[in-house]
């Protein structure tokens, strides 16, 4: 295969998939999947895996015991599993001679720009000696602020990590449908998508299983994501025979999701995975201006400001209704900020007495929602 060809491909695989709907993870079942990432591996092409099943792995070691239904025991059941977790990637992958390389992260390592930039330069090298990453979320450590908080999203940011081409996403549905399909014998697949809009997240139902915390919702969201930054994303069975080499060669399988034909850049990309340190919220003026000019955000259209935050934390921008619209970056402190809302740049310089420019976030350090 020439390098042309060779594509950056993260799988992502869920608890509903790796357990086959039980209690237990599904060793047949797994070892299957890995068969497959084996076979694209020995293509050419780079396999990223994102896995779930840490906590039923817990469960399952710890032989299903009777916890409090607490933070610290999801915790507990995440240490115990993520090492038999590791394990198992690592024993079947070497079946096919291939080493793996585990990473454990965390919202905090997604949203700080140099720990970002960090986390991408152990993917690329792991990716460059041919050692097939397996990236899970630090559930043992994770609080609920630093959280991504399911494996859809946190595949989605580790796919803008890696430059990838494709982010596959397994699941026990063949993909996204018109309706309910355990409800409605008349709903269709949907095989073909070029934008996540609201009339699409409308049709997004909860988790088959309910063993995952992600469910249809979570996907669309990460197809979002992603697409935005200019990767495929495909939503297909993990049941399927041979569904991760007939995703990467385009056939039709599951719910493809066309990357944004104009995405953005990658200095831009982030700020997805960035925890909004405060809120701002805005007038009529500013949201069209923001919505439909492509403009930065003026401290005129600012009507209040949420939270305390330093001079380039990420915040999230909201309408006159609470509905976020966008997040960015702040040229400006919570306290200047609230002094210069509602004033007109050039008033900047003598109500602060010194000033960052005319902006309060500049269009270059935003993201719309």
């Amino acid at each position: 295969m020439s390098e042309q060809n060779r594509q950056i491909i993260v799988v992502k695989l869920g608890t509903s998939v790796l357990t086959g709907g039980t209690k237990q993870l599904d060793r047949s079942k797994i070892v299957e999947l890995i068969r497959q990432c084996a076979q694209q591996h020995a293509r050419g092409h780079k396999i990223i895996i994102v896995t779930s099943g840490a906590v039923a792995a817990g469960r399952e070691y710890l032989n299903y015991p009777e916890l409090p239904p607490t933070i610290a025991s999801k915790q507990l059941l995440a240490s115990v599993g993520q090492s038999r977790l590791i394990q198992l990637w690592e024993q079947l992958f070497s079946i096919y001679n291939i080493r793996i390389g585990q990473m454990l992260l965390t919202r905090a390592d997604l949203e700080d720009r140099e720990r970002f930039l960090n986390a991408q330069d152990v993917l690329k090298a792991l990716l460059d000696n041919d050692i097939v990453p397996v990236i899970n979320e630090n559930d043992a450590v994770a609080t609920a602020e630093i959280k991504v908080g399911d494996n859809d999203n946190l595949s989605a940011l580790v796919a803008i990590l890696a430059h990838a081409d494709k982010l596959i996403l397994l699941t026990d549905q063949p993909g996204l449908f018109t309706a309910d399909p355990r409800k409605d014998p008349q709903a269709k697949l949907i095989a073909e998508i070029d934008q996540v809009d609201e009339q699409l997240k409308a049709l997004a139902g909860d988790s088959v299983t309910g063993l995952g915390t992600g469910g249809m919702a979570t996907k669309l969201q990460a197809a979002d994501i992603a697409g935005r930054s200019g990767i495929e994303v495909v939503i297909a069975a993990g049941s399927r025979p041979n569904v991760i080499g007939d995703v990467i060669d385009n056939h039709s399988v599951g719910s493809r999701f066309h990357p944004q034909k104009s995405p953005l850049e990658h200095r831009k990309q982030w700020l997805f995975g960035a925890l909004p340190a405060g809120k701002l919220l805005l007038d009529e003026g500013a949201v069209k201006a923001l919505l439909n000019s492509g403009s930065s955000l003026l401290p005129k259209g600012i009507t209040d400001v949420e939270g305390h935050f330093s001079r380039g934390e990420v915040l999230v921008l909201c309408d006159g209704q609470g509905k976020p619209i966008a997040q960015g970056v702040s040229r400006y402190n919570s306290d200047a900020l609230r002094l210069i809302a509602g004033h007109h740049s050039q008033q900047i310089i003598t109500i602060l007495g010194y000033e960052y420019g005319s902006v309060a976030i500049h269009r270059d350090d935003m993201i719309l929602k």
